[in-house]
């Protein structure tokens, strides 16, 4: 079949099946001006991505109401766009990504003149003109960021940044030390090949932990592994920022690739240091790193494989007094945090897949979906409070890493109780942090006696309490009974005869479980104050603003 009827017998399938246009097919009577038409294969592109096909189509020489072919006679080769400089060069320039699309011409049923522009579909990031993504809607093309969900889908389809070939990149480009290191990570992960490993040039090496493909230097190359003065040849910023606050000061350092250096440098500058824990009945402390070396590689290493690379953001990480905060570009690619936490989930799918493999070959990272799970298995082996993915959004995730105890009751009880559980450490590491759980969660935790109180007052339970050394917190978290609120409310009346309310309130405020807000104990006391005034025992005489209380006769 000739190229003319291999075309025609697609448009006519085309035709058959939409019977109208839609996001990824279009159909002109004629040429469009220059930026119209720039506009069209940024919709067009975007729009295929959308509806899944590989390709958008826009024809010339049909009727867009009718689908009636009529033939055309514009010929791109003699357009000229602004500055009298050739259409298809112009639309080249301003089309971004540079997306290979193609004007081609075929012949339908022999005398009609087609011409047809093949538009390859979006991929991993919207395509622009003039730095604008548009998309068709209805009959008509707009902004893409009106439709803040199709540029979500966008970002996540199945485009891999990482596997990219970087132009006139040679094996020159690359560091060798970064190379080394490689090698000993590639030795770990697979023990098995140290022998050969020894005898394998870097060529071969870099292949075999699929750092290069087929011998070509990709984005992944570059990123583990490039020199950092080639850091240019990667078309997105590929940085990490680290910043620290400390003392009313901030100062910090930026680094770039290779990667597989740069994140050990980043943990070199952070500050860690031990600090002591005491156990119940013991004089002897436990003492525990503010931070666990391996967790903070780990985060890293977690932004740099899943890094948007495609946004032109940097990852950034921020030391405070408190804690570690790890960012990196884009969501959660493959579910959410919640679910790699417990380490029973397999992540489906990365959005960096290349990268992902051979940060997996050189063991910088696990592909299993554990990476989240250690992190939280650390911090309970440390007695300290869990990671919390706290401020993450749709277009970045957020990680902090605390460094200190927040409440010493939760430190004792895990270096206390051997028992205690992955998910019951973190349902409690959320008590303490003054988080919502649900009805379920405080079942099971007060099955397990951990926990006391009424929702949303839960508070340590008493057993723990006396095991850790917390007693007079438990007292304080539970309260006075009302029957002890009674008898010292009337001892006290019987010492001074007469109380104001505001008297009443100071003596009995403390007294309240100090889980009760302010608003709840005013309500508490005026609830006792009216039980007693009913039975009798007390009564009440107010002169103008001022409210008395004594005891009946």
């Amino acid at each position: 079949m000739n190229k003319d009827n291999k075309y025609t017998e697609l448009l006519k399938k085309q035709i058959c099946e939409v019977q109208k246009e839609n996001r990824s097919l279009e159909f002109k009577s004629n040429y469009q001006e220059a930026d119209k038409l720039g506009q069209y294969i940024s919709a067009l592109s975007n729009g295929a991505c959308l509806d899944h096909q590989d390709f958008a189509y826009l024809y010339f020489g049909i009727d867009d109401s009718t689908l009636e072919v009529k033939g055309t006679k514009f010929n791109v080769s003699a357009i000229k766009a602004k500055g009298n400089q050739a259409l298809e060069m112009y639309l080249r320039q301003l089309i971004f990504p540079h997306i290979p699309f193609m004007f081609e011409e075929f012949y339908y049923e022999g005398d009609k003149r087609v011409v047809r522009l093949k538009i390859p579909a979006a991929a991993g990031e919207p395509t622009t003109f003039y730095n604008k993504p548009y998309v068709r809607v209805d009959s008509h093309v707009t902004e893409l960021s009106k439709y803040p969900e199709w540029m979500r889908e966008i970002y996540s389809s199945r485009y891999d940044w990482t596997a990219q070939l970087v132009e006139d990149a040679t094996i020159n480009d690359l560091d060798p030390e970064a190379i080394q290191i490689a090698r000993e990570g590639y030795k770990e992960r697979y023990p098995q090949y140290e022998e050969q490993l020894s005898q394998w040039s870097d060529e071969i090496f870099l292949d075999k932990a699929c750092l290069t493909l087929d011998g070509q230097i990709t984005r992944t190359t570059m990123l583990l592994v490039g020199k950092r003065e080639k850091a240019h040849k990667i078309p997105h910023i590929a940085e990490i920022v680290w910043k620290c606050h400390q003392d009313g000061e901030t100062f910090g350092d930026t680094f770039t690739i290779p990667f597989i250096r740069s994140t050990s440098e980043v943990l070199k500058r952070i500050r860690n240091y031990r600090f002591k824990i005491y156990p119940m009945n013991s004089l002897i402390p436990a003492e525990v790193w503010k931070y666990d070396a391996r967790s903070i590689l780990e985060a890293m290493h977690n932004c740099v494989a899943h890094q948007d690379y495609a946004l032109d953001e940097r990852i950034r990480v921020t030391e405070d007094k408190e804690k570690l905060t790890f960012e990196n570009a884009g969501s959660f690619f493959d579910g959410d945090y919640n679910q790699y936490v417990l380490g029973e989930k397999t992540p489906k799918r990365y959005r960096n897949p290349a990268l992902m493999k051979a940060m997996v070959n050189v063991k910088m990272i696990d592909s299993q979906g554990y990476g989240i799970h250690n992190l939280f298995l650390r911090q309970k082996e440390r007695f300290l409070p869990m990671p919390d993915y706290d401020g993450s959004t749709e277009s970045q995730v957020v990680l902090h890493l605390p460094g200190i105890v927040i409440d010493t009751n939760y430190s004792l009880l895990l270096m206390s109780n051997n028992e205690v559980n992955l998910t019951e450490a973190i349902l409690l590491d959320n008590l303490q942090k003054g988080k919502r759980i649900s009805d379920s969660a405080i079942d099971l935790l007060r099955k397990k006696h951990f926990v006391e109180g009424r929702k949303p007052h839960v508070y340590i339970a008493k057993t723990i309490a006396q095991n850790t050394h917390t007693k007079a917190e438990y007292s304080k978290h539970k309260g006075l009974t009302e029957k002890s609120c009674e008898s010292l409310l009337l001892d006290a009346l019987a010492d001074h005869n007469v109380l104001t309310r505001q008297d009443i309130d100071v003596l009995l405020w403390n007294a309240l479980s100090d889980q009760l807000s302010d608003g709840q104990k005013k309500n508490k006391i005026g609830n006792l104050l009216t039980r007693l005034r009913k039975k009798g025992l007390i009564m009440n005489v107010t002169l103008g603003n001022k409210s008395e209380w004594t005891l009946v006769k």
